[in-house]
């Protein structure tokens, strides 16, 4: 499996990241634009840097190149993909089958959203990839998943529906668990759920399921 951290230009807890960052190996490391902040506070240096570079520091920008090594995919700001889109699409050329996104959430709201649904393409692909920030782990299922207790992000677990509605639902080993539910796109209904023994599971015949693992 090769692991990638992708580091975007959103709002980013340093301290967590560091933490973060310590306890975890990645094969790959790409910058994302805003992100090369993010990387020198951090230490890192990237193996890809990728972006239209218009929020990074030029002084930052003219660090990095020092480093040979350093692939940089460089594009317009005019352009018809979010730097973050570029990033995941960059890191599944290399070979990426499992990628964690820090800053992607905090700061625009726009931007947020789209990377919630950018993980869409990564799950067509058949690539592991979640959002992660201090609070909450954020990634899709299809059809199934279990869920262990001492590998959760934080006690709750939420699901919203990515495209429209998530048919059949099944909930085993919950605090509030369903059978054969159908989840309207409109509804809260399965958001701030427990898991009430060591696992538990979801199942659904059709959809796709944001899965959001948070803490307070």
């Amino acid at each position: 499996m090769k692991n990638c951290l992708i580091l975007t230009g959103g709002t980013l807890d340093c301290d967590f990241a560091g933490d973060f960052c310590k306890k975890n190996t990645f094969d790959l490391t790409i910058a994302v634009d805003g992100g090369l902040a993010a990387a020198k506070t951090l230490g890192i240096v990237p193996d890809v840097i990728v972006g239209d570079l218009d929020t990074a520091r030029e002084s930052l920008v003219e660090e990095f190149r020092q480093y040979p090594f350093i692939r940089w995919d460089v594009h317009p700001p005019e352009k018809d993909e979010t730097d973050t889109e570029l990033a995941l699409r960059r890191a599944i050329a290399c070979g990426a089958d499992k990628i964690t996104i820090l800053g992607a959430t905090g700061g625009r709201f726009d931007h947020m959203l789209a990377n919630v649904f950018l993980l869409y393409g990564c799950l067509q692909k058949g690539v592991d990839a979640c959002i992660l920030d201090k609070q909450n782990r954020i990634y899709l299922i299809e059809s199934q998943r279990t869920f262990h207790q001492k590998e959760l992000w934080g006690k709750y677990i939420s699901f919203l529906p990515l495209l429209g509605e998530i048919r059949g639902i099944t909930l085993e080993g919950f605090k509030y668990p369903l059978n054969d539910y159908d989840l309207e796109a409109a509804s809260s209904r399965c958001i701030s759920n427990e898991l009430a023994e060591e696992t538990g599971t979801i199942r659904f015949k059709e959809g796709i399921a944001i899965c959001v693992e948070a803490r307070e």
